[in-house]
């Protein structure tokens, strides 16, 4: 049975794109609803290209009061009844309360080889720790922030000259690689985790 895909984000939608676009054919997913966080993340005029359904909850009138943002997120989702969420750049953490309601269900890429560099400014603390390697996990979300079970990495060389930009756009060509080959997997019932060099 084909799984329903819903992806939340908050800005471009690269990661959103790269993951709808792999849904055809055999794939055993499809996209059923596109979320952000604001009217105007760029996301969405990308999802209405693609011809997927696009809503949005606005988190500022919510100010203070996160609680009733994730009621009004969760209530939105649950009306598009997905199997599965794919979290590809939606820049609010999520509280425990939320993150239960959809356990193991609910997917995140994040841009560097976790357990390394859990939240913001990835690519330039790796690069101040001058490390040889960066990359990128798609992993379940978890009440703990970037701390769920691995599903997937890819990594890139750091160069020298190399810097958060530089190191960044290399990292989300990977981004772009590793997140549909881990949602095909895990859409089919698989968790082994997929690794691109």
């Amino acid at each position: 049975m084909t799984k329903r895909v819903a992806i939340l984000l908050s800005g471009g939608g690269s990661n959103m794109v790269a993951l709808a676009q792999s849904m055809t054919g055999d794939h055993p997913a499809r996209p059923v609803l596109v979320m952000a966080n604001s009217a105007g993340a760029g996301g969405l005029d990308k999802a209405r290209a693609l011809g997927i359904d696009t809503d949005f909850v606005d988190h500022r009138p919510y100010k203070g009061d996160r609680s009733a943002f994730e009621q009004a997120l969760h209530d939105r989702l649950v009306q598009a009844q997905p199997d599965i969420l794919c979290l590809a750049g939606f820049m609010r953490v999520l509280t425990e309360g939320f993150v239960r309601r959809w356990h193991g269900r609910m997917l995140n890429i994040h841009p560097s080889l976790l357990p390394k560099y859990r939240g913001l400014h990835t690519h330039a603390r790796a690069l101040a720790a001058d490390d040889a390697q960066h990359g990128c996990t798609v992993h379940e979300v978890t009440p703990e922030l970037d701390e769920g079970p691995i599903l997937g990495q890819a990594t890139v060389p750091v160069l020298a000259g190399d810097t958060p930009d530089t190191l960044a756009a290399r990292v989300l060509i990977m981004e772009h690689r590793l997140y549909p080959a881990v949602l095909r997997r895990f859409a089919a019932g698989d968790r082994t985790p997929v690794h691109l060099p």
